[in-house]
This record gives C-alpha cells, sequence and structure tokens, in this order.
C-alpha cells in the first residue's frame, strides 16, 4: 500500500477515510449540536437568559397551557433530560431573575412545585415572537423534504437512545 495517497489527501479527509462511517456520523451529530449551541446563545442572550433557562421557561409555559399549576423539579428534569441537580441550578438562576417560583405542591407539602410568575410568561412571550425566525434561519440550509427527513432521522434515533436507556434500566 502505498504512503502516497495519505500524503496528498488532507489531514482531516485522511482521518474520514480511516474513521468508520458510526464514528463520522457520530462526530458529525456532536459537532452540529455544538454548532447549533453557538448559533443559539447570542439569540437567548439577548433575552438575557441561557438555552437552558428558556428550555425551562418553554416547559413552564406549555405546563401552564396545558392547564398545569407548575412542574416538579424532578418533572422538569425528565423532561430536559438532564439531572436534577443541574435543573436546581437553572431554577434558582431564573427564580433570582423573578421569572419563576417555588410553591409547595398540592399533593405532597414537602415537594416543591416550579411555575412561571408573570414576568416569565411575558419573557416567553417575547421571546416567542421571534423564535419561530430564529429556527427558520436555524434550518433555512435544508430544504423542507431535508428538514422533514431530518426530523424523522433524529426520532428514530431518539427512539432507539430511549430503549438503550429503558434497557439498561435508566429511563427517560
Amino acid at each position: 500500500m502505498s504512503l502516497l495517497p495519505a500524503i496528498l489527501t488532507p489531514r482531516s479527509d485522511r482521518r474520514a477515510v480511516r474513521e468508520r462511517p458510526q464514528e463520522s456520523a457520530f462526530r458529525a451529530l456532536v459537532r452540529t449540536i455544538g454548532l447549533l449551541d453557538r448559533v443559539m446563545q447570542p439569540h437567548f442572550a439577548r433575552f438575557g437568559i441561557s438555552a437552558s433557562q428558556w428550555a425551562a421557561l418553554r416547559l413552564l409555559h406549555r405546563a401552564g397551557t396545558d392547564g398545569h399549576a407548575g412542574l416538579r423539579i424532578t418533572e422538569l428534569s425528565d423532561r430536559l433530560l438532564i439531572r436534577p441537580p443541574s435543573v436546581t441550578g437553572v431554577v434558582d438562576r431564573l427564580e433570582r431573575g423573578g421569572f419563576v417560583v417555588r410553591d409547595a405542591a398540592t399533593d405532597d407539602l414537602r415537594a416543591k412545585q416550579v411555575r412561571l410568575t408573570a414576568k416569565g410568561r411575558r419573557l416567553v412571550e417575547h421571546v416567542l415572537e421571534v423564535h419561530p425566525a430564529q429556527i427558520d434561519t436555524v434550518l433555512s440550509g435544508l430544504g423542507a423534504g431535508d428538514q422533514s427527513e431530518l426530523r424523522r432521522l433524529l426520532d428514530q434515533l431518539s427512539g432507539h437512545l430511549e430503549r438503550l436507556l429503558e434497557r439498561r434500566g435508566i429511563g427517560n
């Protein structure tokens, strides 16, 4: 085997040649997630929040729209797919900003339920005024058919990962 193709091939291309397709796909997914985070952070920073704070605010807003007074930290953790201590940090920062409050849960006074304040609802509604345009900008690199295919593939991968977690007894 000649070394000439390896020498003439740019370093990044040499790595792709040796890499298994699964590794290449995984690396591309991780890189895309990192780029998405870098694009979205300034968007949320305009409103004085982080992407993780937005995720929590949006879930609480949806819960309120669905008629729930709020969500427990464990519910937020399950829905955000992050550990309860991390959610607690996000909620602490949102509470300091006046966007959420913690109340005793109606069915268990020892448990705390997080809910949006009026200030939090106003912030979510303000972000939602421009958020669809931001999503359109992010996804504008893909045509409508490609966006549908991406959604299908991500749903397929998510389902597989959820099944792996269930088999390991971790749950989602």
